[in-house]
């Protein structure tokens, strides 16, 4: 088994990790649980990943963890689900900080209610000094409702005359994103064995490489987290550039397109 210190030194820079954390009421199906039981189980490994991403130096691990569209679940869940939230963070906000992890919770807070607004204030007041690693957990979190927001708080901006539409850039809308401030992420893992984003960071996975797996997250491990990142250590990022390995094939490519448009231009 490949050792953490292995993992940091095979990927140079490491990676800002997200994952869509899939698969609980699923998982709990199969092992004859309820679905509260499932969520459960998802906690531990949310503490067992946090934990594997420290030792093994990830500079951000981001976690979707509620999107806006499971507020459309049964009253019940959503409940358990907000409840859950506040006992991870009363059961481990001090090892979190200790461990020098700063913690950053995005998404909608319009309807969320006042003791959870309350806690994520104290949460991320409470680490925001730590530089081990960034948690950032998105939290009824949307990127459709992210992007509108980013929009209306450009035009809001644009109508006050603190900016100028000419002036309205790439750079300039990614600063008005939930994620303001960080880097996009590198690697996306989804687990359960579905293919979709499900409307995560649709603007920030531009360029994400993206790994899915069919296991569950209850029993997603630093197993499984070391085989997306040893994935990902194959993986050339080009970011529309060509490859090295076809550079020597430059000068050959440049005689042909030089006959080709000498001939086009003849005609």
């Amino acid at each position: 088994m490949t050792s953490p210190h292995e993992i940091s030194e095979m990927i140079e820079p490491l990676p800002h990790v997200a994952i869509i954390m899939d698969g609980n009421g699923r998982w709990a199906k199969s092992q004859g649980l309820s679905r509260p039981e499932g969520h459960l189980a998802g906690v531990d490994a949310i503490k067992r990943i946090v934990k594997a991403a420290v030792t093994r130096n990830l500079p951000i691990l981001t976690l979707f963890a509620f999107s806006s569209e499971n507020r459309l679940r049964p009253k019940t869940e959503v409940n358990f689900l907000f409840n859950l939230m506040h006992r991870y963070f009363d059961e481990n906000l001090k090892e979190l900080a200790e461990e020098g992890i700063n913690i950053k919770i995005i998404g909608e807070t319009d309807e969320l209610p006042n003791a959870t607004l309350k806690l994520i204030d104290h949460v991320q007041n409470a680490t925001r000094d730590n530089d081990k690693m960034i948690l950032q957990i998105a939290f009824n979190y949307g990127s459709h409702e992210e992007i509108v927001y980013a929009a209306k708080s450009i035009a809001a901006d644009v109508s006050e005359n603190k900016l100028s539409p000419s002036d309205i850039t790439k750079e300039t809308f990614e600063a008005h994103l939930r994620t303001a401030g960080l880097p996009n992420p590198d690697l996306i893992i989804r687990t359960s064995g579905e293919y979709r984003l499900s409307n995560f960071m649709l603007w920030q996975a531009a360029y994400a490489e993206l790994y899915f797996t069919d296991v569950y997250w209850p029993d997603f491990n630093e197993r499984e987290l070391d085989l997306a990142l040893k994935e990902y250590a194959t993986r050339e990022r080009r970011f529309g550039r060509i490859s090295e390995d076809t550079i020597s094939e430059d000068k050959q490519d440049k005689g042909f397109i030089s006959k080709f448009s000498l001939k086009k231009a003849t005609k």
